[in-house]
């Protein structure tokens, strides 16, 4: 979130304007009805709300909900990873675009050096959280950091996943020469280390698995820029206010705090899932370059990722 946007005296949403811990719950409840498994939960960053282990315990105790995961710059993990752990969370994505620390506080815009993330990541695999590395890479920033953050991460044994930088939002200048793409960042890292593509592990998974020739792990590849997935995506967005983004590129959301406290059943929330979801058709990595430039999208911050 830029500091120039989002300074010290930015107006945030009051708690009113927020979805509950309740609410939040009843919307996961209706989605697991519609077969929903996978939960992740993100912001922002989540752990600056209060409830997240509750929020986390709620969910572990919905049936059919395999799977809870949790995107987090990683700072505050060291208070949180045990809590979190024992509510019932299975894994951690954790946001690192470098490991040098002068081009790491250039790009969160905050000061914060790479050490408060690498104590959260130890605070995570200490309590046995899975964890995975999230790099965005924009060309002439920290393209030059892919390497060494392969090497760090491979050498500790964490699967590690590149993005391409994208046009989400209105507040980050994405210019198209920015990009470094998916293929170049497989090229750089197989000059010290050839890779080789996998298997998705289940169908709709975002990131191109590669695995490390000599066995000693993978990486993956987010690259909705380059290679559109758009056909295959399977993901809704539940914003912190409660709209559903069925796009991360969405300019607008359905409203669904309202239906809720106006009184809506269980069924029938259900009921106002279904119709949204038939009615899906977003593409706009595959059609980006058809689409006007004036059009306002919503801020990565607002629904994650």
């Amino acid at each position: 979130m830029p500091a120039a946007v989002f300074g010290k005296d930015y107006t945030f949403l009051r708690k009113e304007e927020l979805l509950s811990t309740e609410e939040i719950l009843r919307m996961v409840q209706a989605s697991a009805k519609l077969g929903v498994n996978k939960i992740r939960i993100t912001g922002g960053e989540p752990l600056l709300r209060k409830e997240v282990v509750e929020i986390v315990d709620g969910i572990s105790n919905i049936q059919d909900i395999q799977d809870i995961a949790l995107t987090t710059n990683g700072w505050l993990l060291p208070r949180f990873a045990a809590p979190l752990k024992n509510a019932g969370l299975n894994r951690i994505n954790l946001s690192l675009d470098s490991l040098d620390d002068e081009t790491f506080k250039r790009i969160n815009d905050r000061g914060k050096s790479v050490q408060g993330v690498l104590s959260g990541l130890d605070s995570a695999l200490k309590v046995g959280l899975s964890v995975k590395v999230n790099m965005v890479v924009e060309k002439g920033v920290n393209d030059q950091d892919i390497l060494p953050m392969a090497i760090f991460f491979k050498n500790k044994g964490i699967t590690l996943r590149f993005i391409e930088f994208m046009d989400v939002g209105n507040c980050n200048n994405w210019n198209a020469s920015q990009v470094f793409p998916a293929q170049n960042i497989v090229e750089t890292i197989s000059t010290k280390f050839p890779l080789e593509p996998l298997d998705p592990n289940y169908r709709g998974e975002v990131a191109k698995r590669y695995r490390y020739v000599d066995g000693s792990g993978e990486i993956g590849i987010i690259s909705s820029i380059s290679q559109p997935f758009c056909h295959d995506c399977h993901r809704a967005r539940l914003s912190a206010d409660g709209k559903i983004y069925k796009c991360l590129f969405s300019t607008a959301g359905a409203n669904f705090k309202t239906a809720i406290r106006s009184g809506l059943s269980d069924d029938e929330l259900v009921e106002k899932l279904t119709n949204l979801w038939k009615k899906r058709d977003n593409r706009y990595s595959e059609i980006r370059h058809q689409l006007s430039k004036k059009d306002q999208k919503v801020e990565m911050s607002y629904i994650g990722g």
